[in-house]
């Protein structure tokens, strides 16, 4: 076996000593740290939790400071135990690489941290350990955070949601106009069509056929307008933010991935809307032609627009 086919398999502190440059560093590590979550891209992997194994050094910038025996002082491990902690209690993911991606990001915010490695394996999807492993270091890590830019430069949406005769009014183009006049950017949200839906057995399923019922919807309302683009990731409606773009929501996928214990029944789509403008830190939850969301706790400026008045944005 070769060198290179060596450390490939090899701890992450090997790959560390064997890629250290000329200035010595310290090195702090996570061994085998196991966590049990649900991850993964499958179908079979929702709704399941699997282990994963955590692996992680990073290379501490030297500090000719006295540490006086003072954890204040130092890169703590901790600091590597919350990053996981953190993202994996952020959203659910469907990708290892992503998580990696984020677990390493938010260790390089630490101001002594130079460089990280991460491997993350899955335990129970086979007879061996399925994973990834990562490099990064804090140039890197600058230089996404300049792409991405902070979070309190993104432009705080409105968010606009439409009931079912509001997608089919007349007014609806000059409403759009009125939309891009203004500069700001917008995220549409739409509720259950009319009429009937499949029933499920189970609440479980008819969520999905729910969510799915309200994807169709948006579709409709993309189909009235080329301005209305229905997008169904975080990703999408970051970018059509930054960009002050229309953007309509598909919701299954940021509603199924979401941790968070309590969300509001897709049968209240306009709560559903309240809750992603928390999300998205909104000024305004418009609702044209709808009712008031009944889940509790939105802290967003409600205004209820019939069809007969001009949204006013």
């Amino acid at each position: 076996m070769t060198n290179d086919i060596r450390l490939a398999f090899a701890h992450p502190l090997e790959r560390a000593e064997a890629t250290a440059g000329s200035d010595p560093r310290d090195r702090i590590s996570l061994r085998d740290h196991v966590r049990e979550v649900e991850i993964g891209a499958f179908q079979a992997e929702r709704g399941t939790r699997q282990r994963l194994r955590f692996n992680i050094v990073v290379e501490v910038v030297p500090t000719p400071r006295q540490i006086d025996d003072d954890v204040d002082k130092i890169l703590s491990y901790d600091t590597l135990v919350e990053a996981i902690d953190t993202e994996l209690s952020a959203e659910r993911l469907n990708l290892l690489e992503t998580l990696a991606e984020r677990v390493a990001a938010r260790i390089l915010l630490a101001p002594l941290a130079a460089r990280v490695f991460v491997r993350i394996e899955k335990l129970d999807r086979g007879p061996g350990a399925l994973g990834v492993e990562i490099v990064r270091s804090r140039a890197q890590a600058a230089v996404h955070l300049v792409e991405d830019g902070p979070a309190s430069a993104i432009a705080r949406p409105v968010i606009v949601h439409l009931g079912n005769a509001a997608i089919a009014a007349p007014a609806l183009a000059g409403w759009l106009d009125r939309i891009e006049a203004a500069g700001r950017p917008a995220i549409l949200t739409v509720g259950l069509p009319d009429g009937p839906r499949p029933r499920a057995a189970t609440p479980a399923a008819q969520r999905r056929i729910d969510l799915l019922a309200i994807e169709q919807n948006a579709w409709v309302l993309a189909g009235r307008d080329p301005r209305c683009v229905v997008v169904d990731s975080r990703t999408e409606l970051d970018w059509a933010i930054k960009h002050d773009a229309i953007s309509v929501w598909a919701p299954s996928r940021i509603v199924l991935d979401s941790r968070e214990a309590e969300l509001p029944p897709v049968s209240d789509p306009a709560g559903l809307a309240a809750w992603l403008g928390q999300k998205f830190d909104a000024t305004e939850l418009l609702l044209v032609d709808a009712p008031r969301p009944g889940w509790p706790g939105s802290e967003l400026a409600l205004r209820h627009v019939s069809l007969t008045e001009d949204p006013g944005l």
